[in-house]
């Protein structure tokens, strides 16, 4: 008991809107529910949790956890309610003494799984019962880096490498204690095993960059569940590490698809999630790729100087087997949070070392399977993406960004349709911002035929910013049908977006 207000706790009850007495009631019929008939809490219980930093024993924090997923129709864990977990790692804290990492990021080892597994049952129970994703703030990036920078720049201790069973697991120090739903009883696979996870971290991969994240997430999130629950049994080592990469992967494909639906808090988290896996796996270049995916959800969301925050530590975090390709795809998100800030002149710096390093690269060593999909023509989208930012500040850069958007659709192979989209949308907006609503309403009407065939909100999102240029040219007749087709085919209520995304 800390005698000081546990606020994390007092917000999220002050939003769920119970009565003390009326969660105590709920917390005593949930832990009934889930195996605990005898847990036996009170109004002056809740009370001391809330008004005095008390932290209840076990099970309670995961009772509290799905009570208030539940209620509040987001993911909520045991971190959000203010509670430290056991044997997890300590906390930063500032000159004063104040608590400065976001849900006491980083997790020691022996978390990770835990964690993975309880925040991915929390978020499959929100689909089975149609809730809905929302309300929840995302941590800074400048948070987030100082949690995790000293953490990201080690590597992690190994340990036994032959596998544990029964009494062994409960007392080793790498074995997750059950931590949420959907969880089995751990038991060893094979290579053969880790080979079909791999192989269905490619079809899923496949599938969101043609069709978007809203219709295969839920599968992502659900597979990604099972790993957590064989990550803890231990392993020989070299099969330990496969593992961690098929959980990291998917914990990327899981933030990914969260973030294409909307589900932003949800995406950052999973991205947070993927670092630590990939860490524990010991590929700091995947770690700092997942980093980067939380950077790019930034500049999205108009928080361009917490991308860069983000992108210094995955930049500098990723390590020395990093491709130049893959620090060539970092660049170019650096370059688009610098060209959301109007930093032309530091954009271009970016843009070129990015070009450099993408050309260094000889293809000698083969790139990571997460690699693979940043070809020259994302290399093109991403300049044409960033260059369009940038021709908000400066128009004269909207003809750049015009012929890095044709190359980048000139490139692209099948099975990309939603980066087809966001070229087409990149293309007509900076026609707009050239002055040419000719070829800005060709490339418009072309990326409205393709949108119907995704589920993909934030192709929704760049539209809006397309929409907003057309105003200039309302009095033009195709260009006012234009507006009205794309009002027709945007939601009206940009709140629903999270629902229809989770059939």
């Amino acid at each position: 008991m800390t005698g000081e207000p546990n606020t994390r706790l007092a917000d999220l009850f002050g939003l769920a809107g119970w009565s003390k007495g009326e969660l105590a009631r709920l917390v005593n019929r949930q832990a009934a529910a889930m195996g605990h008939p005898q847990l036996a809490t009170d109004t002056s219980r809740v009370r001391r949790w809330i008004d005095m930093g008390e932290t209840p024993r076990e099970p309670v924090p995961k009772v509290l956890a799905a009570l208030f997923t539940e209620r509040l129709g987001r993911v909520v864990t045991i971190e959000d309610l203010g509670f430290v977990r056991h044997g997890r790692a300590g906390r930063r804290r500032d000159v004063k003494g104040k608590e400065t990492s976001p849900d006491g990021l980083p997790w020691a080892p022996e978390r990770t799984a835990a964690v993975l597994t309880e925040f991915t049952g929390m978020d499959l129970m929100l689909n089975r019962r149609g809730l809905v994703g929302a309300g929840a703030a995302l941590a800074a990036g400048s948070a987030l880096s100082s949690a995790m920078h000293d953490w990201l720049h080690t590597d992690p201790a190994h340990a036994n490498t032959h596998p544990l069973s029964g009494s062994q697991r409960i007392d080793d120090p790498l074995h997750a204690d059950p931590a949420g739903f959907d969880r089995y009883e751990a038991a060893p696979i094979g290579s053969q095993e880790i080979e079909a996870l791999e192989r269905s971290v490619e079809v899923f991969r496949a599938w969101d960059a043609a069709r978007g994240g809203g219709l295969q997430r839920k599968a992502v999130v659900g597979q990604l569940n099972e790993v957590g629950g064989m990550l803890a049994y231990r392993h020989p080592d070299h099969l330990q590490r496969r593992l961690w990469g098929v959980a990291a992967n998917l914990a990327v494909l899981a933030g990914w698809m969260s973030h294409d639906v909307g589900l932003e808090p949800t995406a950052q988290k999973y991205f947070v999630i993927a670092a630590h896996a990939a860490r524990e796996g010991g590929d700091r270049p995947r770690a700092g790729e997942a980093l980067s995916r939380a950077a790019r959800q930034m500049v999205h969301l108009g928080r361009p100087d917490d991308a860069l925050d983000l992108m210094k530590l995955a930049k500098s975090g990723s390590g020395e087997q990093t491709l130049p390709r893959t620090h060539a795809m970092l660049r170019t998100i650096e370059a688009w949070a610098q060209a959301s800030m109007g930093r032309g002149q530091a954009m271009r710096r970016t843009l070129g070392e990015a070009e450099e390093l993408f050309v260094s690269d000889k293809g000698d060593v083969p790139p990571p399977s997460w690699m693979q999909m940043f070809d020259e023509a994302d290399l093109h989208g991403m300049q044409a993406l960033a260059y369009r930012t940038l021709a908000e500040h400066e128009p004269a850069a909207a003809s750049t960004a015009q012929r890095h958007a044709k190359m980048a659709l000139q490139l692209r192979e099948g099975g990309r349709q939603r980066s087809k989209i966001f070229d087409y949308i990149s293309l007509a907006s900076a026609c707009f911002i050239a002055d040419d609503p000719e070829q800005a309403d060709r490339y418009a009407r072309l990326a409205l035929v393709s949108m119907g065939e995704t589920s993909s909100h934030r192709t929704w999102d760049r539209l809006r910013e397309m929409y907003r240029l057309t105003g200039e040219y309302a009095g033009y007749a195709r260009i006012q049908d234009l507006r009205e087709e794309i009002q027709l085919a945007l939601p009206t209520d940009p709140s629903k977006r999270h629902r229809s995304a989770e059939i």
